[in-house]
């Protein structure tokens, strides 16, 4: 069974003042290029974007529960080699 997603008011608030847009966490939860661990037992899921011709790794991080997955934020990076776990692709 498919997870439910669902992102907090003040994750997206934030996520369209950083210029990510709803159908890009929408597309990352569903698609992601990666998952890795994040703190506090959070996950977080990566995609690679290319914007202007530039490589952005955007960062969703969630909460895992038993039929949802809560996002709590999203951001663009260009420090992808900072965040990308080389050899762990999902899919």
């Amino acid at each position: 069974m498919r997870k439910r997603i669902e992102i907090i008011p003040l994750a997206l608030k934030k996520a369209k003042r950083r210029g990510v847009s709803y159908e890009w966490i929408e597309e990352t939860m569903s698609l992601p290029d990666q998952i890795v661990e994040g703190y506090g037992g959070r996950k977080v899921a990566q995609k690679k974007y290319l914007i202007r011709n530039k490589e952005y790794l955007l960062r969703v991080i969630y909460e895992e529960e038993r039929e949802i997955k809560t996002v709590v934020t999203a951001y663009l990076t260009s420090q992808i080699g900072r965040y990308w776990v080389e050899g762990k692709n999902e899919n």
